[in-house]
């Protein structure tokens, strides 16, 4: 791994910031449906579990998108590439905030979310290239840590404006963060060209690594459980908890508070030790989930366990993220994306199941938390057999050490 900046260097980059600027624009766009979805229901005269398609529309425009998109833009200068997807990212809110028409409105979150994946992706290895080696999850965590500011303020604020305003208008808002973005990327962040201008069949080559595919589906897997609550904690609030709209929007706060600990936690443990990172963070979402389906009889003990659920989540976002990067080979940045592709698979699987629940009363929303709970179990034991494979691999390679090996 090439870096720009000096091994002994204890400081972020000011360029890692714009991109946790670029992250916290995209992050809010990607989540403020979660603050805005019964208004949008209400407005457009579908279901919630309808209104909830909008997350699934996003993230499948992400999972099928992103790894095309960036299998053709790593060969261009990655600082260009970074102001064209924002750009493109702009559009799509704009689109967002100028139509009352949900075909129109699903369209538009597809233009939006095409640009997340390959952002993600192609922003979290310039974030690396820009610190040491040793600071590599932090940094990446740095980046990741303007998606969770969105929840802590973009989000609810968001669901304030849309409250209060009408929710075109929150897509109004996030459309001139993207700008803002745009303009910061343009003037502070350096210029990074690849360091080899790989085919097409040699990014894909990454995939032959099997240790890339299970972290993929550690991902995947893993995450799952994060947006079937997250994405549908406004009918679980509102209709089984007993919050009002308000109070929505200060749960939202709150459960961001806990998604800015958890990515700052994440990126230190990546960093000291990505395996029990990496097993401690989903099983530590999984037991949240539980107390969260637990709770909702009492309204404080449901925010408080909500914020535990935040901090456990978004501490698995640096080290599944660190975990592809680590196999990736000679694509790093098409990796990245595939992993933001895994994230968002497990988001559209999640917004499926939260639908599912909410939309059949026989269900209920009461259940999404202990819903939520059942995937991440199978993240659990993937992490468990990679890591066991991992280390069946290791006398090998020290037998056969001229054979090239991923990092």
């Amino acid at each position: 791994m090439t870096s720009i900046a000096s091994s002994s260097s204890p400081r972020m980059p000011l360029a890692v910031w714009v991109l946790t600027l670029a992250a916290f624009a995209i992050g809010t766009a990607e989540f403020v449906i979660a603050g805005i979805l019964l208004q949008v229901a209400q407005s457009l005269g579908i279901s919630d579990g309808a209104a909830g398609n909008l997350i699934t529309a996003y993230a499948l425009a992400i999972v099928l998108g992103g790894p095309v998109l960036t299998i053709y833009l790593a060969r261009f200068d990655r600082k260009r590439v970074l102001i064209g997807l924002m750009v493109l990212f702009t559009i799509g809110n704009l689109v967002s905030a100028l139509t009352h028409d949900y075909t129109v409105l699903l369209v538009s979150r597809v233009i939006t979310g095409l640009a997340q994946g390959p952002f993600y992706g192609i922003g979290a290895v310039v974030a690396t290239r820009m610190v040491s080696q040793s600071m590599a999850g932090r940094a990446v965590g740095q980046m990741f840590a303007g998606l969770t500011l969105a929840n802590v303020l973009g989000v609810p604020a968001g669901a304030f404006i849309g409250n209060a305003y009408g929710w075109s208008a929150t897509f109004w808002v996030v459309a001139a963060l993207g700008v803002v973005a745009i303009a910061a990327i343009a003037a502070l962040v350096p210029h990074i060209a690849s360091e080899k201008v790989e085919s097409v069949a040699g990014q894909l080559s990454a995939f032959r690594n099997p240790q890339l595919w299970l972290s993929l589906a550690i991902t995947m897997f893993g995450w799952t459980g994060f947006m079937t609550f997250y994405g549908y904690i406004a009918p679980v609030a509102q209709h089984v908890v007993g919050l009002t709209p308000q109070g929505v929007t200060g749960l939202l706060a709150a459960v961001g508070l806990g998604l800015v600990a958890g990515n700052a936690i994440g990126g230190r443990a990546a960093d000291a030790n990505l395996r029990k990172a990496l097993f401690g963070g989903v099983l530590a979402m999984i037991v949240s989930l539980l107390i969260v389906g637990f709770s909702t009889g009492h309204i404080v003990t449901f925010v408080i366990a909500s914020m535990v659920f935040g901090v456990a989540s978004f501490a698995n976002v640096p080290p599944m993220q660190m975990r592809v990067m680590q196999n990736a080979g000679n694509a790093p940045e098409l990796a990245a994306t595939a992993n933001i592709s895994a994230f968002n698979i497990a988001n559209a699987l999640g917004g499926i199941i939260g639908g599912f629940a909410v939309d059949h009363a026989s269900i209920g929303a009461s259940s999404v938390p202990f819903l939520a709970a059942g995937v991440p179990l199978i993240g659990l034991v993937l992490i468990a057999f990679a890591e066991r494979k991992k280390k069946a691999a290791l006398p090998m390679a020290a037998v056969q050490p001229q054979a090239s090996q991923p990092v």
